[in-house]
């Protein structure tokens, strides 16, 4: 079983908590705010009152005993941003901490945020790429420019095996499944698409674009 410390009971822990807690894991959720966490009790493992930015705090907390330790606090930039730089130097394996801007993000990064999560750009760009065409039914991003594209199979693709549209050499993407109606299935070399077909496209946005002529 998988622990985590959460550092930050507000809507973004909370709800963090609550999904890990469906998954199994063992939580400790942290916030100077006693309301908050009463509120998150029935869905953590154990919960402290107390100030992240102590050191004496934290340490007594134990930070180097937990897989992941998340800061989620975004209210106050400076106390996210000790707290983060506090985690590191204590022993933490794996600091994830929350930002709410790019700027937020770099001094997260260079304080010694292993990954920092950034919902509000993280949710903008989603939307924005799901509804640059009518063909992207979802869409979810990977570091390093790659994603991966639910899109609905275009009709001059009807008809049509992969080794026929030999997209991965034209356009430098992978089509790594097929939904035909509810079965989701690896496409078959020899299986010609139909109307209706949904294919799980990896690559970079540049090349999904050329590949299915999205504008």
């Amino acid at each position: 079983m998988k622990s985590v410390l959460i550092l930050g009971a507000g809507n973004f822990g909370a709800m963090l908590a609550r999904q890990m807690n469906t998954q199994g894991y063992e939580i400790m959720i942290v916030d100077v705010r006693e309301n908050l966490i009463n509120a998150v009790m029935p869905y953590v493992t154990d919960a402290q009152i107390g100030d992240c930015t102590n050191p004496t705090f934290l340490k007594s907390l134990g930070v180097d005993n937990y897989d992941l330790c998340v800061v989620s606090m975004c209210e106050n930039f400076q106390t996210s941003l000790e707290t983060t730089s506090l985690l590191k130097d204590l022993g933490a394996k794996q600091v994830i901490s929350r930002a709410k801007n790019e700027i937020q993000e770099k001094f997260l990064l260079r304080n010694g945020a292993d990954e920092v999560v950034y919902p509000e750009k993280q949710v903008a760009v989603r939307l924005a790429t799901k509804y640059a065409s009518e063909q992207i039914l979802d869409f979810l991003q990977f570091d390093g420019g790659y994603s991966i594209y639910e899109i609905m199979v275009p009709e001059l693709w009807h008809g049509k095996t992969l080794p026929e549209l030999d997209v991965r050499r034209k356009y430098d993407i992978n089509i790594i499944s097929l939904r035909r109606d509810t079965q989701v299935s690896i496409p078959r070399p020899n299986d010609p698409f139909q109307a209706g077909d949904v294919v799980y496209v990896v690559g970079e946005m540049k090349n999904v674009q050329r590949c299915f002529h999205i504008k």
